[in-house]
């Protein structure tokens, strides 16, 4: 029990390490589309989300979790990516209403934050018990 809380550990160290990263991806991305090429704030967040999510999965199936075979489409890739979907619209709608009321990039960003900050310990556990669980 003592190993696999260890384990446990070490897993949710190294996932706070991949969010970090998928956190950098994603907001310099969404930085770049509000500031530099002017997208409407929906149409940043949809692309940023979608750069983030790519080093994040495969990030946490390779280092944390240590998956080194094939990856399955209908196991790993098609529910990873459903899982993100639901923090896409989460963070596009409090995005949307950012930029509706406020006009900050600063905001716009914090409400793309605000989403997945609430999905991420879900999304740990996710990944933990159903995506990358070894049989």
């Amino acid at each position: 029990m003592f190993n696999q809380l260890r384990t446990l550990r070490v897993k949710l160290l190294r996932y706070s390490g991949v969010s970090v990263v998928a956190v950098v991806v994603t907001q310099s991305c969404l930085w770049f589309g509000l500031v530099v090429t002017n997208w409407p704030a929906v149409v940043a967040n949809v692309v940023a989300v979608s750069l983030g999510a790519i080093p994040g999965y495969l990030l946490n199936r390779s280092w944390v979790w240590g998956r080194k075979d094939s990856h399955s489409v209908r196991d790993e890739i098609l529910p990873f990516w459903m899982y993100n979907l639901a923090g896409l619209a989460i963070s596009s709608t409090l995005v949307a209403l950012a930029d509706l009321w406020w006009a900050s990039t600063v905001l716009v960003m914090s409400a793309n934050l605000v989403a997945f900050a609430a999905l991420w310990l879900g999304k740990f556990f996710v990944l933990e018990k159903i995506l990358f669980k070894r049989s």
